[in-house]
């Protein structure tokens, strides 16, 4: 059974009027989500052996502070995972994990809760939002990251 864990990037710093979006780090509210994300998958007993992250520095920093409390494998950084429509993520995850049985994803709304949606109900327009630091946990029935094959075994939030 393939599983996919959608992971949205903690909550980052408020960006200044000359900052680049993609290079704000996790405020420390977003550290501890992060942490605490961690925990709850090593309580439920995740094992993802393919990581996949937005190059951003808050997705990065959520997948280093979720690596640190649970066993993982180094993450790969994905520039093409920030801003990412669903198909984009699911075109990923085949051409960067096509054998792994649980792919960890880190990244960003709306492509995240789109992709969930995609996957549970057949159509991304059913997205049903996902927080900050928020987890959706999908079981596919047979194995294939095909739109309404999934099964939502999970969803926890901070």
């Amino acid at each position: 059974m393939r599983e996919v864990l959608l992971l949205r990037h903690a909550e980052p710093m408020q960006g200044g009027p000359d900052s680049r979006d993609s290079e704000r780090p996790l405020s420390l509210h977003g550290e501890a989500q992060a942490r605490a994300a961690g925990t709850w998958l090593a309580e439920q007993g995740a094992a993802p052996d393919a990581v996949l992250c937005s190059s951003a520095r808050r997705a990065q920093m959520t997948a280093d502070a979720v690596g640190k409390v649970l066993r993982m494998p180094q993450p790969r950084f994905l520039p093409a995972l920030y801003q990412a429509s669903p198909g984009e993520l699911l075109d990923l995850i085949e051409s960067h994990a096509p054998d792994a049985h649980q792919v960890l994803l880190v990244g960003h709304n709306p492509g995240m809760e789109q992709l969930l949606a995609l996957l549970t109900e057949g159509r991304s327009s059913e997205a049903r939002g996902m927080a900050p630091a928020a987890l959706a946990w999908i079981r596919l029935d047979d194995d294939t990251l095909e739109p309404g094959h999934g099964q939502l075994r999970h969803f926890w939030s901070p």
